[in-house]
């Protein structure tokens, strides 16, 4: 009789524990297909702004970030189209342009920098509605956003960024003013002579700041829209649960 009762209670107790841990996953399936609140959506899309603008600025940041990507690499402005299909005519033409090249891009990476936090208040700013049409949008629908929305915002906060960076001594004790002043002198020289003059030389007056500016925020979005084209078809980029439920509910 004695054992007849522990099999009682044993069988008790293992049914019982059969069940709670039936009630568990039941409860686990039940939460997992509860439709997601507004809070969860636009936490979700936020995250993934977040994850991406982190991404993008660590690796644009790094020392060669831009000059070593040939994706977001900043080239001379089209305006000094002139001056690179004349470097015969510059002493020294090809390194001079390689110098201003690599400073610049130098100059786009330190700025980098300072990005994430610019970009993060930006994203703290998304309401309910823009996160609805965002979450069943196309592949880069909150990175067009983001830049939609902020673009010039960003480029005020920013250039002042970049012209601190501009004049930093980055390569050969020259910052990357310095090495563009020094480029466009010699060349506004040649063509101002004479025999520019009849050779058809125009001379080469860019605001440095302003397009190393939009090249390098354009190179950041280009980033961000990478990580988040990834996250929404990839689930193993979705590092957090939140970003698992809500990109797997699209």
């Amino acid at each position: 009789m004695r054992n007849l009762k522990l099999s009682l209670l044993a069988g008790l107790i293992l049914f019982m524990t059969s069940c709670a841990e039936m009630q568990q996953l039941a409860t686990t399936i039940y939460q997992d297909q509860k439709p997601l609140s507004q809070t969860e959506i636009i936490s979700g899309l936020k995250q993934a702004l977040v994850v991406g603008t982190d991404s993008s600025v660590s690796r644009l940041s790094a020392l060669d970030g831009y000059l070593k990507d040939e994706a977001v690499k900043i080239l001379l402005p089209p305006e000094a189209d002139m001056i690179t299909n004349n470097l015969s005519k510059l002493p020294g033409g090809d390194q001079l342009v390689d110098k201003v090249i690599t400073s610049i891009n130098h100059a786009a990476s330190d700025a980098a920098k300072e990005a994430a936090p610019i970009l993060v208040n930006s994203i703290k700013q998304m309401s309910i509605q823009d996160a609805a049409g965002i979450l069943t949008g196309g592949d880069y629908a909150a990175t067009n956003y983001l830049k939609k929305t902020n673009y010039n915002a960003l480029t005020q906060l920013y250039q002042p960024k970049i012209e601190a960076s501009l004049n930093k001594k980055l390569v050969g004790n020259l910052s990357a003013q310095q090495s563009w002043d020094e480029l466009t002198k010699q060349w506004n020289q040649v063509a101002g002579s004479f025999v520019g003059q009849l050779a058809s030389l125009e001379k080469v007056e860019t605001n440095l700041s302003t397009y190393l500016t939009q090249r390098a925020l354009d190179g950041l979005f280009l980033k961000i829209g990478e990580t988040e084209k990834n996250i929404r078809q990839d689930p193993a980029a979705r590092v957090t649960d939140l970003l698992k439920r809500v990109f797997a509910k699209q």
